[in-house]
């Protein structure tokens, strides 16, 4: 794909943004329908829960291997496929009556996305080889993902205010629609059928760890946090998670290499991704909430009053990414968590009748926070790998962002509703019949309804137990969340400094004969696998053109014209080729001085021979210096 003329490329990135557009739609979308389907499917907290992060986890759990095949079988029928499942799971979602079909739907709907997500980013790495247009290039697709986030909630209102819930689901299929007809137009077929391996151990491994720790957590509030049933469950993913290791250690093939979680720009990268999500996803799964059922907002008001925290997202991706090339990765991540957790910390102390402005300021914050942390550190993840790998790289900063917002619903929301359910029991609540109470304990839609449904001073007495239930388990909530990105932030220390400058180009006619045969020799290494040195030699001391190396055998001539890019231009050779380019241009360093030989070792010749034994013409074999004369 790197030979695509420039209009090309773009289209091609047009198209992977629409289709990351559709399912970070998906997002938020769905989100502002909680209360609508809490009301009308009579759907718990628990169940609200497992709406969304059933999604979450089919997606984290199969990601890695989605990405792997697509690698291996061709990205272009991966995105097709993904797209047109997306599009058919989402209208089949409009269709059901019950919280527990819904959930079975989005857990097909996020096996779909995680076959379009890791090919997005794929086609992009595999578009766009030179590193600094990559990365404008992923700056601008994480300005699509929030644009996805930000226009989720407004048309989630907007259809809500004139439709049933089902419409959010029905307004996804067009859209999936219209990215499938783009991918088929414009994303042309690639595929790295040697790099990608379909491990099934190690599948079945880590999507039963992320699905025991996901189910575990959600079920904690029930059961309770040290109920035997939680701590079997938390042991039990911790060891499907040391399983997974030693899995992909023992391949020779495995679906990610662990050892790349050795490289501070690999880990500390995917750590930074995770928790943004883990912060984000818990945010809004619990404001919503919080705009509809405490301050009262419709649905449509509820959108566009998320809008500031998404549009920051997308300004912050493409701001965070500008930065990373001038100051650094690593500054620019640990300040966008240190963002989210001043953001959070300032949510903590805040009253539930806050006006709208600090709601503002908070949520801006948030944007800003994860668009200069998801950006820059998705662009260190790639640059880790090689563009035949583009596929597996993406998937592991998909896993890393699925995995991240499964458990920010997962763990922020089940803190949540252990604070609300424990502190509504101590309210006007308690006095209730016990179904009633029940209910409004495991439901705040139902607690709600109770209240309004009430008169007089009792009416005024369950919505203001309601209410301050709900901001404190709001407010625990991101205080966890804001030790969590303090955290992060500390991890985040760990990533890469500034992104290295491009290698300056060199006409070939400055470099002389040495030179170019110098550079067509690291281009053959390269193109080998890491700058091997090419078959019969090639990597000694012999430079000219058919002089032989260390392996003994000549190496072959330079092409014409220097070779090595468009109209003979060169690559900079690294710092270590520094001294054939200064012979290359005549510039040579002062000889050492040593007692008894001449100034210049250059009129020293060897016996018998009429080669000197020093500069561009020496020989190969050095004779020893000859005895000054007495």
């Amino acid at each position: 794909m790197s030979d695509l003329s420039p209009r090309r490329r773009y289209l091609v990135l047009a198209a992977a943004c629409l289709a990351a557009f559709t399912i970070n739609l998906d997002t938020t979308i769905v989100n502002v329908a909680l209360p609508d389907l809490s009301r009308e499917l009579q759907a718990t907290t628990r169940d609200l829960q497992w709406i969304v992060d059933g999604y979450n986890l089919s997606f984290a759990a199969l990601v890695l291997t989605a990405g792997a095949l697509g690698d291996r079988f061709g990205r272009r029928p991966a995105l097709l496929f993904g797209l047109g499942g997306f599009a058919l799971t989402s209208a089949a979602g409009a269709a059901v009556g019950s919280p527990g079909a819904l959930v079975v739907l989005r857990f097909a709907m996020g096996a779909c996305a995680a076959v379009i997500f890791p090919t997005t980013l794929s086609v992009i790495t595999n578009a766009f080889p030179d590193r600094r247009e990559r990365a404008r290039a992923i700056g601008l697709w994480g300005a699509v993902t929030g644009l996805g986030v930000a226009v989720g909630p407004v048309t989630g209102g907007l259809l809500l205010a004139h439709f049933g819930w089902q419409s959010v689901f029905l307004a996804l299929v067009p859209i999936a629609l219209v990215a499938f007809a783009a991918a088929w137009a414009w994303v042309p077929e690639s595929s790295s059928p040697a790099e990608a391996r379909l491990d099934l151990p190690g599948l079945l491994a880590s999507s039963a760890a992320i699905g025991v720790l996901v189910y575990t957590v959600i079920e904690a509030p029930a059961r309770g946090w040290t109920a035997p049933a939680s701590i079997t469950g938390f042991a039990a993913a911790a060891l499907l998670a040391a399983a997974f290791v030693l899995i992909e250690r023992r391949r020779a093939r495995p679906m990610i290499d662990v050892s790349l979680f050795r490289t501070p720009a690999f880990s500390a990268a995917s750590g930074s991704v995770t928790v943004a999500f883990f912060a984000l996803f818990g945010f809004i799964f619990l404001v919503t909430q919080y705009f509809q059922f405490v301050r009262g907002y419709g649905t449509l008001s509820t959108g566009v009053r998320i809008l500031p925290v998404a549009l920051t997202i997308a300004l912050g991706s493409v701001g965070g990414v500008l930065l990373a090339t001038r100051i650094g990765t690593r500054v620019v991540v640990t300040s966008g968590l240190l963002l989210l957790a001043a953001a959070f910390g300032w949510i903590a102390v805040s009253p539930a009748g806050m006006s709208y402005g600090h709601i503002v300021g908070q949520m801006v914050l948030i944007g800003l926070g994860l668009g200069t942390t998801t950006a820059p550190a998705t662009e260190s993840i790639l640059s880790v790998l090689p563009p035949a790998r583009a596929g597996i790289g993406s998937a592991v900063n998909d896993a890393t962002r699925e995995a991240g917002g499964t458990l920010g619903v997962a763990v922020l929301g089940s803190i949540f509703t252990s604070i609300y359910a424990h502190q509504l029991a101590a309210t006007a609540f308690g006095g209730l019949p016990p179904k009633v109470s029940a209910a409004a304990e495991n439901s705040v839609g139902a607690a709600f309804g109770a209240a309004h449904g009430a008169h007089g001073p009792v009416r005024e007495a369950l919505l203001s137990g309601v209410q301050n239930a709900f901001m404190d388990g709001f407010h625990l909530a991101c205080v966890v969340a804001a030790g969590i990105c303090v955290l992060g932030a500390a991890g985040a220390l760990a990533l890469p400094g500034r992104m290295p400058q491009q290698p300056e180009p060199v006409p070939a006619s400055a470099l002389g004969a040495v030179g170019a045969a110098t550079a067509a020799r690291a281009r053959r290494g390269g193109a080998a696998g890491g700058g091997a040195p090419p078959a019969g030699g090639g990597g000694g001391r012999g430079l000219r053109p058919g002089a032989p190396g260390r392996g003994g055998a000549a190496g072959p001539p330079p092409p014409p014209g220097g070779g090595g890019g468009p109209e003979g231009v060169l690559a900079r050779p690294p710092a270590s080729s520094t001294k054939l380019l200064r012979k290359a241009r005549g510039r040579r360093r002062p000889p050492h001085r040593r007692p008894g030989l001449p100034r210049t070792r250059r009129a020293a010749r060897k016996p018998g021979s009429d080669r000197p034994s020093w500069g561009p013409d020496a020989s190969p074999h050095r004779p020893a210096a000859p005895a000054s004369p007495s």
